[in-house]
């Protein structure tokens, strides 16, 4: 069975690890090469005991030699970092990046929401956003594939096909989303220190967190016009997990029945897509550990306004398992490989 050859960058933050967890079971990669800074000489294991007894190489330092070894590169690594890498692949090399460096499709709109100047400009248009249930197969086309945060992902995948059919007021979307605190990185427990992580829900970003970009961005596609919206991030005391509560208005004409059918077509050969029926209510815990989205709509007192409940696992459907989704579609596996 012909395997590729893999380097993860960024090998032991929350996502890093996940991301090895996922690939040591993938009968096609072979993980070559962990990289890190702090890290350099520990063994993955350090960071996640679960790993100790499978066969992985010591965690090094990145070079840029290191990419005539190997096929495809995981980043996920500080914004910025991507980058400064994407500029030495070879023609033979695939980047998968799951931090925000190739997100946006402008320069100017990735200088004003993450206070930094591109470094690799020319290399915007060569990359794709790629969502998979949405972007599918345009993934092959493409040697470095941007894997949307785990907020956007949430919310894309409800919002997307709706919007798609001009079933809602795009004037007022109001989305309230909450994440377990490794949506943070492993330095939140310094950041957050003084306040009762494990005990308290917390705003963060209100109005201006970064993933508003995205959003923002890919709305506006689908929709062909501009989208206006309000999105406001929360911590929740628990380790993983994402719930976005998002209210929309109909227009005209649209029912919860029509939302819901064009979500059942949408996501009817979905392996991760799951639809349930109106008035569910979802938790977290059905999506903890897995790839999946279920998404619910519900009823509210007034006849033209809804909600829609959407919940994943950050870590996975809104990181590494994303990722490994987009692989597969990339290097031609069966979707699913690797992801249960």
């Amino acid at each position: 069975m012909h395997k590729i050859n893999v380097l993860v960058a960024g090998s032991t933050g929350y996502i890093g690890v996940q991301l090895i967890k996922l690939l040591v079971k993938h009968s096609n990669v072979n993980i070559k090469y962990l990289c890190g800074n702090s890290s350099v000489g520990k063994n993955i294991s350090f960071y996640d005991k679960s790993l100790r007894l499978k066969k992985l190489p010591k965690i090094i330092k990145f070079n840029k030699s290191l990419l005539n070894k190997i096929d495809l590169i995981f980043t996920a690594l500080p914004n910025g970092e991507a980058q400064k890498i994407s500029k030495h692949l070879l023609n033979k090399n695939t980047l998968i990046d799951l931090a925000g460096d190739f997100r946006l499709n402008k320069a100017s709109e990735y200088l004003k929401w993450y206070n930094q100047k591109h470094s690799a400009i020319n290399n915007i248009k060569k990359s794709i956003y790629s969502l998979p249930e949405i972007t599918g197969e345009k993934v092959k086309k493409y040697n470095i594939i941007s894997c949307p945060g785990c907020y956007p992902t949430s919310i894309l995948l409800p919002l997307i096909p709706i919007i798609e059919k001009n079933l809602i007021k795009t004037n007022n979307i109001i989305i309230d989303s909450k994440s377990g605190y490794s949506g943070a990185g492993r330095n939140i427990h310094n950041i957050k220190k003084k306040k009762n992580l494990y005990e308290s829900l917390s705003a963060y970003g209100v109005g201006f967190h970064k993933h508003n970009s995205e959003i923002q961005q890919e709305l506006n596609i689908y929709s062909k016009k501009k989208i206006t919206f309000t999105f406001t991030p929360h911590l929740s005391p628990m380790f993983r997990g994402i719930l976005s509560t998002i209210y929309v208005d109909l227009n005209n004409g649209t029912t919860i029945n029509s939302l819901e059918n064009t979500l059942l077509r949408k996501y009817f050969r979905s392996r991760f897509v799951k639809i349930f029926k109106t008035g569910s209510l979802l938790s977290t815990n059905d999506v903890i550990n897995t790839n999946n989205c279920h998404i619910a709509i519900c009823r509210t007192k007034y006849k033209n306004k809804v909600i829609i409940l959407s919940v994943i696992d950050n870590l996975i459907k809104g990181g590494a398992g994303q990722a490994v989704q987009n692989m597969n579609l990339k290097f031609d596996y069966n979707e699913h490989k690797g992801l249960k």
